[in-house]
């Protein structure tokens, strides 16, 4: 059978990036799709953990540097947007916006994105005081007020990350105890400019002239309604699997998530899922690398069989 590559990649984040890093080593001719930049969630210059870094390593600095590797060893990464798939073949054809390749077996590692608060106004507002990740241009909220909403790792982080140079940070969870790690908890407890709100709910959006200027709340216990000021809100509840272009062609759960175990092998032979995509009951960056190593290990099996 002859095809463009022997694998394709969809998606350059940690589990997108390991796999090629694996399969370009097993001399697999392997292309990684990314639609805007290589790194996926992580692109960011805020430190991430990952073991062998004691103080974390910046996202952005980890994503480089498994992006060399990959090409390092032949892997070539391609910028476009994928907008269909034929998956069922036994040659897979990948179209997008630079072109149609055809390839051997496909490993998915299109990750998820930040869940939303279906608010009205939040479209409006977004990147006008409305945020999803913490960026290096926060240094805008320095000495002012913030809000995070979200009760578990990634919400403690970000009001930990901003308590360092915001004013005050609101901390507001709808439920009564965090879903976060302990060191996290305790952290953001000892900080005296963090005011968490437990049992509160987000129930509007404030804005004047286009820009946030706060919130409406409603404590779940009592019913009571309130407002806080603030010049900008970063929302952390939990994440939406990129799965828009799979749920015709694949297994996935009642919330999007592709079905594959840990052999990382879906309902389709030759397809691979990896990291945030698939279920699993641990997202974080060194799950998705040891997804990305399985998923380029039974690739190779697959193609070598087939």
């Amino acid at each position: 059978m002859k095809t463009d590559y022997d694998v394709i990649i969809i998606g350059g984040g940690p589990g997108g990036y390991t796999s090629a890093i694996y399969c370009a080593r097993s001399s697999l001719k392997t292309l990684i799709i990314e639609e805007t930049y290589a790194g996926g969630q992580i692109s960011s210059p805020v430190n991430v953990d990952y073991p062998g870094f004691e103080d974390g390593i910046e996202g952005s600095r980890l994503l480089e540097k498994m992006r060399a590797d990959a090409e390092n060893h032949g892997a070539k990464t391609l910028f476009a947007k994928v907008y269909s798939l034929n998956l069922e073949e036994r040659e897979k054809t990948v179209f997008t916006t630079k072109g149609d390749f055809k390839c051997g077996s496909v490993i998915l590692a299109m990750g998820a994105s930040p869940r939303r608060l279906g608010l009205p106004g939040e479209s409006a507002l977004s990147g006008r005081g409305v945020n999803y990740y913490i960026s290096e241009g926060d240094d805008f909220y320095k000495g002012k007020t913030a809000a995070v909403i979200g009760g578990g790792n990634a919400a403690l982080d970000n009001a930990v990350i901003l308590s360092d140079i915001c004013k005050k940070v609101y901390l507001v969870h709808g439920g009564g105890s965090f879903k976060a790690d302990d060191s996290l908890i305790n952290d953001v407890l000892r900080r005296s400019n963090i005011v968490v709100l437990y049992h509160t709910e987000v129930s509007g959006l404030l804005s004047e002239d286009g820009a946030v200027t706060g919130l409406s709340l409603t404590d779940k216990t009592s019913g009571r309604k309130g407002v806080i000021d603030c010049d900008g809100i970063f929302v952390a509840i939990g994440k939406t699997p990129n799965t828009r272009l799979l749920r015709s062609h694949l297994k996935t759960d009642k919330d999007g998530y592709v079905i594959a175990d840990e052999t990382t092998r879906t309902n389709i032979d030759g397809v691979f899922a990896t990291g945030d995509l698939r279920t699993k009951p641990l997202r974080q960056i060194i799950t998705a690398a040891s997804d990305g190593a399985v998923a380029a290990m039974n690739a190779k099996e697959y193609i070598r069989r087939n």
